[in-house]
């Protein structure tokens, strides 16, 4: 069992880290906190240009006909850049339910578009504040009609295109809904990370499409492939964060030595480098897993999630910390990482739900067949 990624994969994660480092992303996600916009138009057209939206995406679908290893290393590119674009949501998330999708016209007519950057889409899962799950689902559809209510949608007012869990009689399933339907409203959230967008979404009878009308096991297929990608995000996150509190320690001076020789701010980098280390651990099985639609993937994907989103939270919060009084202040970017730290933890349910999953998942793997 091969957990490294080959050569090619690995020249591409260095072709996505020039790309981010060339155009400053860090810097760029500042400016959308401080401005106005809800995303960086430009990034996204660069990061369309060099087909990183095309990835997993079939070639006869207008893709590049890679596997989701590829798009494992683009994403921790992704999180080390803490790159303010809707990727996550249009890629890892509506662009992968729909290539899982037995509806061959729904991959027909949208996957091009995706694949393209013409569209983008999101997928409209949590319902209420809490964990989110597909057995509390209370929107409807029927007659080719959707109705409804999602909460904290991410990237929900940029998107063109929802991906929409529904229940379908007493069965859950996914839907599609264009964001320029009639009986479809969108309203803005507010959010931690201003550096990424979310909103709610109110759904009125309106027409969607249908992905897979009656398999909750579809939507908890997506949240495993999403989690195992949303992990590498994290880890690339959590390695930037350690980065950045080490290259502060060993230029930083304090009674006349580097504060990087103080013992405690040994333990803390040995800390972080702990914690990051076994998450991109995790991460690799789960790469394993997913690449290879093994029958691991529920726990493989809940163990990446549940130790990425700790790597990142503890290496973005040790980052402030080694800072001192300065990295919580805004002029340092230690908060945008902090920032997105929190934020990532939260898509596709918390920390609390990826334990339960992970639980439940041994559970299953340890009962006899």
């Amino acid at each position: 069992m091969n957990f490294e990624f080959s050569d090619d994969q690995l020249v591409m994660k260095e072709e996505v880290r020039k790309l981010f480092e060339k155009e400053d992303s860090v810097k760029r996600n500042r400016n959308i906190l401080e401005g106005d916009e809800n995303f960086d138009k430009d990034l996204w057209n660069k990061v369309v240009e060099m087909g990183l939206t095309a990835i997993t995406i079939p070639e006869e679908h207008g893709g590049i006909g890679l596997g989701f290893l590829e798009l494992c290393v683009v994403a921790e590119e992704m999180g080390r850049a803490i790159a303010p674009i809707p990727y996550s949501s249009s890629v890892y998330l509506a662009t992968t339910a729909i290539i899982n999708s037995s509806n061959d016209d729904v991959k027909n007519e949208y996957l091009p578009k995706l694949a393209a950057g013409e569209m983008i889409g999101t997928f409209a899962h949590s319902e209420e504040l809490g964990t989110p799950t597909s057995d509390n689902a209370k929107t409807t559809f029927q007659n080719g009609k959707l109705s409804g209510e999602k909460i904290a949608v991410p990237d929900g007012d940029i998107a063109n295109l929802f991906v929409v869990s529904a229940k379908s009689g007493d069965k859950v399933g996914l839907f599609l809904v264009d964001a320029d339907s009639k009986g479809v409203e969108v309203s803005k959230a507010e959010c931690f990370d201003g550096s990424r967008s979310y909103a709610n979404i109110s759904f009125k009878d309106v027409d969607a499409k249908i992905i897979e009308d009656s398999s909750s096991e579809a939507i908890e297929k997506l949240l495993n492939q999403a989690a195992v990608l949303f992990a590498f995000e994290q880890v690339g996150g959590a390695e930037a964060s350690m980065n950045m509190a080490k290259e502060y320690a060993m230029g930083r001076y304090a009674f006349g030595r580097q504060i990087g020789s103080f013992q405690a701010i040994k333990h803390k980098l040995a800390d972080m480098y702990i914690s990051l280390t076994l998450a991109r651990s995790n991460c690799y099985f789960g790469a394993w897993a997913l690449g290879n639609d093994a029958p691991e993937l529920p726990v493989a994907a809940a163990t990446a999630r549940v130790s990425a989103t700790k790597a990142f939270y503890e290496c973005s919060k040790e980052n402030i910390q080694t800072h001192g009084g300065m990295g919580a202040t805004w002029e340092f970017d230690c908060h945008l990482f902090y920032r997105r730290a929190r934020l990532l933890s939260a898509n596709i349910g918390g920390q609390s739900l990826w334990k339960d999953k992970l639980v439940s998942s041994i559970e299953r793997s340890n009962l006899p067949q």
